[in-house]
């Protein structure tokens, strides 16, 4: 596994209130709004957005309460299944505790999710129809 972050998404209790905090407040131009998720122009970094907290806790097999969740869950998108099978493997090995299995995710791609031993969430994932992803490992 490399040492970047693919995407950074926040879990949000209200999301337009923070698509108003982050668009009208800080000024972040929108790239994608798919109602259930935003994601912001880049601007040269990793991709930042946000995701309803109850949705993403489900999505990476955790509480969206806040023992054991804190919100933030790091992305990490790869180029096919048998590398998110790898990475999973990899970090059990070296101590993960694995929150969800890799397997099928709602939105029709595939991963997995980790904890790291501080707790940080890793939430693995590939998609078939994400042919342009220059952040994909």
């Amino acid at each position: 596994m490399k040492s970047h972050v693919s995407s950074i998404l926040l879990g949000v209790r209200d999301m337009e209130r923070s698509k108003r905090f982050y668009t009208e407040g800080l000024g972040w131009k929108v790239a994608q709004d798919y109602g259930v998720s935003v994601f912001f122009a880049p601007d040269g970094g990793s991709p930042v957005g946000f995701y309803g907290r109850d949705g993403l806790a489900e999505q990476v097999g955790t509480s969206p309460d806040g023992s054991g969740f804190s919100g933030l869950v790091l992305t990490y998108v790869v180029r096919s299944e048998a590398r998110i099978d790898e990475v999973m493997a990899e970090a059990e090995k070296a101590g993960a505790t694995i929150l969800k299995p890799a397997g099928p995710l709602p939105w029709g791609g595939y991963g997995g999710s980790f904890a790291d031993p501080d707790g940080y969430i890793w939430s693995l994932g590939y998609s078939a129809q994400g042919e342009n992803q220059p952040y994909a490992e």
